[in-house]
């Protein structure tokens, strides 16, 4: 069955840099579009970023351009998310989800990682 294992959440402080993992089975990695999306305490979820199969293409959510970057590792069904200049409002659960442009339903499948950002 389709599984996601999010991982690489923490405490950070403001300005501050993490890299999320979420390694992927049950699937054709390889084959899918692959999101992050988040969760704020009490908040509904949020999308944060889609990268195409193949890694070429990517977009983000207004508030992440220029701070986040979405990849992915095909050979190791394994998609990353590197986040800098950590702010206040990126605190969250984090977690991956399959899904093309459009997609506006993510469910969550794995346990998602934490993000915590506070001084």
């Amino acid at each position: 069955q389709v599984q996601f294992v999010e991982s690489g959440g923490g405490l950070v402080q403001p300005g501050g840099s993490l890299r999320l993992s979420c390694a992927a089975s049950g699937f054709t990695f390889g084959t899918e579009f692959m999101n992050w999306v988040r969760q704020a305490p009490g908040k509904g979820p949020e999308w944060v970023s889609i990268i195409s199969p193949g890694g070429s293409s990517t977009r983000y959510a207004d508030s992440m351009k220029g701070r986040f970057t979405i990849s992915r590792d095909n050979a190791k069904n394994t998609l990353y998310l590197q986040m800098n200049s950590l702010k206040l409002e990126d605190t969250g659960l984090y977690y991956c989800a399959r899904g093309g442009p459009g997609t506006t339903n993510f469910p969550r499948w794995g346990r998602g990682t934490q993000v915590t950002v506070s001084s």
